[in-house]
This record gives structure tokens, sequence and C-alpha cells, in this order.
């Protein structure tokens, strides 16, 4: 369902119409699940953050500005969540196992098929290879299609800093194609 589709339903929903928000949640949750899944590893994390997601899409729907893509404003709330997930992270890692490496689980293939119809399977892992703030970019730029200057507004950081995480994880990438030995040119 597209942004235009769902106008009438989100307008519902910001009065309370929890079944008009459950329809919104069924539009939009494929997408917000794959998203999360791209940006952090562990399934329960993925779950937990999906759902905050959408919680925090219910308190704040009066924030929401019907001039601009519905799915632009759900993008914004599910990086800034992820951030903030990473950020609560790492601050329980420094404080209860300051000398332990923190091991991620493997995604574990639950939504395989939608991922490799997406995108070819060895790219995908180079890209979960990179770091956070250059797989982010990444991810909104060839998954979501957004302009640079809207990833800058998503991530409300400057646009030169998106550019240049853009162009460093395009190097990156290049690099460990041509160490695997693939075919596969990144542009």
């Amino acid at each position: 369902m597209k942004d235009n589709e769902l106008l009438s339903w989100l307008e519902k929903a910001k009065l309370g119409d929890e079944s008009a928000f459950e329809l919104v949640y069924q539009a939009t949750h494929q997408d917000v699940y794959r998203t999360v899944a791209f940006l952090v590893y562990n399934k329960q994390d993925i779950e937990d953050i999906v759902n905050e997601v959408y919680m925090s899409m219910w308190r704040t729907f009066q924030t929401y500005d019907p001039n601009r893509p519905f799915r632009f404003w759900l993008h914004g709330i599910t990086v800034r969540l992820v951030q903030d997930w990473k950020r609560k992270t790492w601050r329980r890692i420094r404080l209860f196992e300051r000398n332990r490496r923190m091991t991620c689980e493997h995604f574990d293939g639950t939504d395989k098929a939608v991922l490799q119809f997406e995108m070819q399977h060895e790219l995908f892992s180079l890209v979960r290879q990179l770091s956070y703030k250059l797989r982010v970019v990444v991810i909104l730029r060839y998954f979501h299609d957004y302009a640079l200057e809207e990833i800058a507004d998503i991530l409300q950081i400057p646009v030169g800093t998106v550019k240049s995480r853009h162009h460093l994880a395009m190097k990156e990438l290049r690099k460990r194609i041509e160490m695997t030995g693939g075919d596969a040119y990144v542009h």
C-alpha cells in the first residue's frame, strides 16, 4: 500500500482508531522489520525494536506532517530507535562486560527468501560487515532509494557527512569484493 492510500487510515489512527492503526501496521510491518534486520543481527532485538517503532509511532502520530511521505517519517523513527538501541547496548556492554567481546547472533534466515530476492546474498554479507554508520547509509540509499539529502534528514546529520559515509562505504565494498574475487560491481 502506498503512502497516498494510507492517508485516510493515518488520519483515523491519529484520532485513536485502533483498527486503522492495525491496517497501517500490516501495510508497513514487513518493510520496518527488514530495515531493522539489516541494521541489527539478534532476532530478539529485532523484534523488540520493531515493537518499539510501532509504540513510538502510536505515541507521536500527532507530529506526523501529512504533507511529507509517511514512510520517510516512519523510517526516521526506525533509524533513531536502532541508534538508541545501539547506544544503550554499548553502555551495557561497557558496564557489565568490559573484558568480553559482544557476540552477535547471526541472522537466522526467517526472512532469508525475502532478503535473497532483494539483494544478492554475497553483497548482503559484505554490507553487513560495514560499520553501522556506513551500513545505515547504504541501506537507506539502495534498499529504500532515498536521496543523500533525505538520508541526511533522517539521520539528522549534514549532507556532507552522508556523502562521505556513502563514499567510504562504496570504497570499502569495492575493496572487499576484490578481496573475495567476486564478479559483482558496486556503483
